[in-house]
């Protein structure tokens, strides 16, 4: 049983169209906007702060595994496709284990890490980037509208938003995915929901790839 009064309809955290209950079963209630098609979790089952924290602090994430390394090289190997020891990058979100930004780094390009709970440093948002890399990082974004506005004017003109995630599709069990099942996965996306936030924060263009979207500035 739910220890919060939950509602059936709630507002999209990205978009802030009127989405309705999507999916409901124990202690797990989402909501699907009709509008941008994105998935989240009812705010009133987020995990506090405190919660969020000592969930990521269990991650085991060695920069040195190789299958780490492996995992996310989709995005670094385009990162090193498209840019040089010239450009600036950000690694947004980059969590206990900059994995990213140790590849990259041992590549010669220049990368600095952001992240609100481990690298919370305020002066790399003044600043703009040739590229920022965001990966498994989206699914976690309690308020996405903010965030990508924040990631829009963080990118140069010409520049690159690499992002990491699973996408849900409609061929999805939704009750068996496993992805929906991390209490901080709150916000889960469609790739309708990825063509939405191109438009509606005037990227040029963005390219899905099976877990890699990079949207052009």
């Amino acid at each position: 049983m739910f220890n919060v009064q939950l509602h059936t309809t709630s507002n999209c955290p990205l978009c802030h169209c009127e989405a309705g209950t999507f999916y409901q079963y124990e202690e797990q209630h989402f909501f699907q906007c009709p509008t941008c098609y994105g998935i989240f979790l009812d705010k009133k089952l987020r995990l506090t702060y405190e919660e969020e924290i000592a969930r990521y602090k269990t991650h085991n994430n060695n920069i040195e595994d190789k299958n780490y390394q492996q995992f996310v090289s989709p995005i670094t190997l385009a990162v090193l496709k498209d840019f040089t020891p010239a450009h600036k990058g950000l690694d947004f979100g980059a969590g206990t284990g900059p994995v990213i930004s140790k590849v990259l780094e041992d590549k010669g390009l220049q990368i600095v890490q952001y992240d609100p709970f481990f690298h919370n440093y305020q002066n790399l948002l003044q600043s703009t980037y040739d590229y920022i890399v965001c990966c498994e990082v989206m699914e976690h974004f309690f308020d996405p509208q903010k965030e990508f506005t924040l990631l829009k004017k963080l990118i140069k003109p010409n520049g690159k938003l690499y992002c990491m995630t699973v996408l849900y599709d409609d061929n999805i069990d939704f009750q068996n995915w496993y992805y929906k099942n991390d209490p901080t996965h709150v916000f889960l996306y469609h790739s309708k929901t990825i063509r939405w936030i191109q438009e509606n924060f005037a990227f040029s263009g963005v390219r899905i790839e099976g877990r890699l979207i990079t949207f052009s500035n």
